[in-house]
């Protein structure tokens, strides 16, 4: 089957999802990203003392890598304003999703849940532009995706002083994909290929809070036990 994530920034698809969509693509399911930002106005680049375009050259030059290290079947990092998103016409950003949607022809959708795990302003955008695109095409066009899930993080006693992030409860939570060791290693590696952002991820410890099971909501659906599979119930 064919899943297309869409996130805000470089590197949103290895903090968290990776081990997933390394574990999609072992299972021989394809595989798309949409990345609607080059990440070029992260604080990072002060560090390095590039502007804002360099810093975006150099995180989608990473992303390249990325994409060849997940070995994804296919990805687009358009270059609209990093960390202003919510400053844009929604009515524009619905476009650019719902054409590149129409153009992958996804089975399922992912983004971020509602409360963006950050709660960075860029994330909260993507999943409400997301879900408004998801609705619409559902009415509308008969090979509309079947599914929106959106990644979360299950509720956990781990701390970290450094970075807040919100999670979702068991009762919200409806899929719990279980991944190998080769797919959190690939998870990792991808992670390496963000040379710039080797300390951020220390610091926020991705891996660790990650683990061995990737979760998800899955939008207007409730699934107890949890399915395993962003894909479970939908037929070929």
């Amino acid at each position: 089957m064919r899943v297309l994530y869409i996130f805000p920034h470089p590197d949103d698809e290895s903090f968290g999802p990776a081990p997933a969509i390394a574990s999609q693509i072992r299972l021989g399911h394809e595989v798309f990203l949409l990345t609607y930002t080059r990440g070029g106005a992260t604080k990072v680049r002060h560090k390095y003392g590039y502007s804002v375009e360099e810093m975006g050259d150099v995180r989608y030059a990473e992303m390249l890598e990325v994409a060849k290290t997940l070995n994804l079947t296919g990805m687009q990092v358009l270059d609209l304003p990093d960390s202003g998103l919510k400053e844009m016409d929604p009515i524009e950003l619905e476009h650019f999703t719902e054409q590149h949607v129409r153009t992958v022809k996804p089975d399922v959708l992912v983004t971020y849940a509602v409360h963006g795990i950050s709660g960075f302003h860029d994330h909260l955008v993507s999943h409400a532009i997301v879900k408004r695109v998801f609705c619409k095409l559902r009415l509308e066009w008969s090979d509309a995706p079947k599914r929106l899930a959106l990644f979360t993080l299950a509720e956990t006693t781990m701390e970290d002083a450094k970075f807040k992030l919100h999670t979702s409860t068991d009762v919200e939570i409806d899929c719990a994909i279980p991944v190998t060791q080769d797919d959190i290693q690939n998870a990792a590696r991808a992670l390496d290929c963000y040379q710039t952002y080797q300390e951020v991820i220390r610091d926020a410890k991705v891996m660790e809070r990650t683990g061995d099971t990737i979760y998800f909501e899955f939008f207007q659906e409730q699934f107890n036990p949890h399915a395993t599979s962003l894909f479970h119930a939908l037929g070929n």
